[in-house]
């Protein structure tokens, strides 16, 4: 690889994908074609506000290569993903509070460690793309993408291209209002948001309040009082023995979950609806009745177009997204993301 001053000179083929998590960091060499040729994780250093976490990318990436006998000639760039919102023109992390980070030069400071171009995005877009590239979603320009992990998190695709909106905030599925009154205090400070009704922490929420006025019997209601506690795969696993509490709890996060994916679907007209995350991992006894309230509220036009499924890349959906964005700004020459260096 060598880097000039006003542009980039590409050798090499291979793509490095890069997903900055709280507690993790997935890292990834990636074929042009999205195979994975590595992938492995580092801790994430949150020391000193998280300063040392781009040094720590660049010695694990010299690390694998010379493990793997091979050069930094070998690599064409490093896509790489954050939570918070990011400035894409500057490849700055506007605020990423688990990591300290405010207005953080996320880009520059990681070519500078690197000697590599960098892309940088936000965390949920780059798990949007890369579903859309070889997950689920591969085949559709037109794709919304929610994750249903600790938080709610999303993307928005729109003719091949990801929504950021006017400053980076597009795709904040996990923040549309969907309890206008009473609802739970969401950590961006707003009350009722998708977060506090969807995401695995929510669903916990919503079952310890049902299960503590609930009064039919019911083996998950049995389980709470004796331990005065209740995990979301533990909810869904009584979904499917029928536990009536279970059962309306779940009906209510899919009812609220369908309400808020009905109305994107109706601004944005999809081709497919991808649902990862963590809670995603109950399958048809989340996708299902999500089916059915979805289509309550959709347009019958826009129901017409949009399919409803799971993820399938799981934990890899962010380091396959990071190497296709290296494809699409580097090596299609696509203007924006990347400045010259």
């Amino acid at each position: 690889m060598s880097v000039k001053k006003g542009w980039i000179t590409l050798y090499g083929n291979w793509l490095v994908g890069v997903d900055i998590g709280g507690t993790t960091i997935k890292m990834a060499f990636i074929s042009q074609e999205g195979r994975i040729i590595r992938k492995w994780e580092i801790p994430t250093n949150k020391n000193e506000n998280g300063k040392h976490i781009p040094s720590d990318i660049a010695k694990s990436i010299n690390l694998h290569l010379n493990e793997l006998g091979q050069s930094k000639d070998k690599l064409i760039g490093i896509g790489i993903g954050a939570p918070g919102p990011v400035n894409v023109q500057e490849g700055t992390i506007e605020v990423a509070v688990n990591l300290g980070w405010d207005n953080f030069p996320l880009r520059d400071i990681l070519q500078q460690e690197t000697s590599l171009p960098v892309v940088v995005e936000n965390d949920a877009n780059m798990a949007a793309i890369g579903e859309m590239w070889k997950g689920a979603g591969r085949g559709a320009k037109n794709l919304i993408c929610i994750t249903l992990g600790t938080g709610v998190g999303g993307g928005i695709i729109v003719n091949g291209k990801l929504v950021h909106g006017e400053n980076g905030a597009g795709g904040e599925i996990g923040h549309i209002t969907s309890l206008p009154k009473d609802g739970l205090i969401c950590n961006c400070g707003k009350k009722g948001c998708l977060e506090t009704i969807a995401s695995a922490t929510g669903i916990v929420n919503l079952a310890v309040k049902e299960l503590a006025c609930a009064e039919e019997s019911s083996g998950l209601k049995e389980y709470y009082n004796k331990y005065q506690l209740v995990t979301c795969k533990q909810i869904f696993d009584s979904v499917k023995e029928a536990d009536k509490t279970a059962m309306r709890i779940i009906d209510q996060v899919t009812f609220n979950l369908g309400f808020a994916l009905a109305n994107l679907a109706n601004s944005l007209n999809p081709q497919k609806i991808v649902i990862g995350g963590g809670v995603s991992n109950a399958g048809d006894t989340l996708l299902i009745p999500l089916k059915e309230h979805f289509a309550q509220f959709t347009f019958p036009r826009v129901a017409e177009g949009a399919e409803l499924v799971i993820a399938t890349l799981g934990n890899d959906a962010g380091v396959i997204g990071g190497a296709w964005l290296v494809k699409d700004v580097l090596m299609n020459k696509s203007k924006g993301n990347l400045a010259p260096i």
